[in-house]
């Protein structure tokens, strides 16, 4: 085939050896980028020159990016993972760039660490291991999951992978999506609600909604103090739906009891980022999707819509306006 395809996810080259393999084996040259993503738009435009392909992690790609690029060559930018909001979709669509995705591969993984941030954050799970290992034995009282109400906001494949889980703990499970989803809420003993009484009724409330106009910030001061002021706010979702000031404060106020945070509005976070300081947190560093099992997923699917937008068919999951 002769294309070249280069890698900005660091995931897709660190586990990705059989969709690396299938890239090479149909004759395509991948290359390594110099340095991971997410890249500024800046940084990723020179990288782009020359290339057919780009395995793209959350890499800036707006429209002056996606014209030049496609004007030196770029048919396809496969997104390593499900979210795409930082791709101008409309400016590829113009250009005739396709964009890829992988819906679904990821959704166990993400559903167990919102699990296991709910567990973390309601047992101060990091803040006894660091104790213990320091020598200071100081128990910590924590809250049950078991039984209680869980308020999932967002109720596509990962709210529903979540709501399974629940089950297992006997939690009354609530959920809202601005697509109606009834049949499926039903099917899992789920309740739809909406947004307000499911912040005021919730004692874990969990984000799974993608980065809309509306979406955006919408956990803010408002709904941080509908919530109960023993609640905890999970987000293994995106950053953005989170107004960080806001959030800060309302731990640092006793507004909400805690947080559990995989996504957030700046990655890496820097180090002078109040969200550091506050009290009764659990932070990971965007790493809900990432699993032996499901990067392997992933990596297969990125392969199999590189190869097939290169070869001029259509690709199993090409995003769409």
């Amino acid at each position: 085939m002769g294309a070249t395809v280069l890698c900005t996810a660091g995931a897709f080259w660190h586990s990705g050896e059989t969709g690396i393999g299938a890239l090479r084996s149909a004759g395509c040259k991948v290359e390594r980028s110099p340095q991971w993503g997410p890249l500024p738009a800046a940084e990723l435009e020179p990288l782009l020159v020359g290339r057919d392909a780009v395995v793209a992690g959350m890499d800036e790609y707006n429209a002056p990016v996606i014209e030049r690029a496609a004007g030196a060559g770029l048919k396809v930018i496969s997104r390593w993972g499900v979210g795409y909001d930082s791709v101008d979709v409309a400016a590829a669509a113009r250009h005739g760039v396709v964009v890829t995705y992988t819906p679904g591969a990821t959704t166990d993984a993400v559903a167990d660490l919102t699990f296991a941030l709910m567990l973390s954050v309601a047992r101060s799970v990091p803040a006894l291991d660091r104790d213990t290992r320091l020598g200071q034995w100081r128990p910590a009282r924590g809250v049950y999951v078991w039984r209680k109400c869980l308020g999932l906001i967002g109720f596509g494949s990962i709210g529903q992978a979540v709501a399974r889980r629940a089950r297992g703990f006997e939690m009354r499970v609530l959920a809202c999506d601005v697509v109606p989803r009834d049949d499926v809420a039903a099917g899992l003993g789920v309740e739809m609600v909406d947004l307000d009484t499911l912040l005021g009724e919730a004692d874990f409330v969990s984000l799974h909604a993608s980065v809309t106009g509306n979406s955006r910030g919408m956990i803010g001061e408002r709904a941080l103090r509908t919530m109960k002021s023993t609640a905890y706010l999970i987000n293994t979702s995106r950053g953005a739906l989170v107004d960080d000031a806001a959030l800060c404060r309302a731990l640092n106020e006793g507004w909400i009891a805690g947080a559990g945070l995989d996504a957030h509005t700046a990655e890496p976070l820097p180090p002078d980022h109040p969200i550091l300081k506050a009290p009764n947190t659990v932070l990971t560093p965007h790493t809900a999707f990432n699993t032996v099992e499901s990067c392997e997923a992933v990596s297969a699917v990125v392969a199999q819509n590189t190869l097939a937008v290169l070869e001029g068919r259509e690709p199993p999951f090409r995003v769409t306006l």
